[in-house]
């Protein structure tokens, strides 16, 4: 079984997420999503989010390609999570590209390329102007 994972704080859920989560999953079997927790995009981030971590991870978890849903609560976790849930291929959007190569000692590392026309940013935006 070829296990994958990727990581975001997936607030305002879009069509953007739908397709990363969906890229993800074709790259395997099971797909393992890290999300913020509320405190680390708070106090890491400096994002305030909509969504709790918990509805946020509600979401998720009624998506079809997301298997299973961690908390992500620090930069540094990705390493051990690779570890601990035996990842063979670690996939992000392509705004972090190279942010994560010394993931390659472990796992295959995959820069997906984002849906250009959306971002949560984007939506915060545009509801600001109405």
């Amino acid at each position: 079984m070829k296990r994958i994972i990727t990581y975001g704080t997936f607030d305002l859920l879009h069509y953007g997420h739908i397709n990363l989560l969906r890229r993800a999953k074709s790259l395997g079997d099971y797909l393992v999503v890290g999300l913020s927790t509320d405190e680390f995009n708070w106090n890491s981030k400096h994002k305030k989010c909509y969504f709790s971590y918990e509805k946020r991870k509600q979401l998720l978890e009624a998506i079809r390609y997301v298997d299973l849903v961690i908390p992500e609560e620090n930069w540094e976790q990705k390493k051990s999570d690779v570890e601990l849930y035996k990842i063979d291929t670690f996939v992000i959007g392509d705004d972090w590209k190279g942010k994560f190569d010394f993931l390659k000692e472990q796992c295959e590392v995959v820069y997906l390329e984002r849906t250009p026309e959306i971002s949560t940013t984007q939506i915060k935006r545009d509801l600001e102007k109405l």
